[in-house]
């Protein structure tokens, strides 16, 4: 099985107040500090492993922060990572890799 991740990064290096980075932190559980921090340094907010053992609890969170930024307006972008390899993603398709079948 590959090794697959998909990452939240936000779009530019925002200086966020307090409440966004503290709902950010309840929604992915990496302290603000993290957050700043990656934020500042153009990395990810929240990255889950797909298809592993964490599955069943990082895409919850996954799912949690992009409905979060969506809702306050912060641009960010969704990069898939196979095998060590990045790519962009969209939401259309994440939607498509997350999809459960039969369900």
């Amino acid at each position: 099985m590959s090794d697959t991740a998909i990452s939240v990064t936000l779009d530019g290096t925002p200086d966020l107040p307090s409440a966004p980075l503290q709902a950010l932190y309840r929604i992915t559980g990496r302290s603000t500090v993290e957050l700043r921090e990656a934020i500042r340094g153009a990395k990810p907010v929240y990255t889950a492993s797909l298809f592993g053992a964490a599955h069943i609890t990082v895409v919850p969170r996954l799912e949690k922060t992009i409905v979060y930024l969506t809702e306050s307006g912060l641009p960010f972008a969704l990069t898939e990572t196979v095998d060590g390899v990045d790519a962009p993603l969209d939401l259309a398709t994440l939607r498509e890799i997350l999809e459960v079948p039969g369900v």
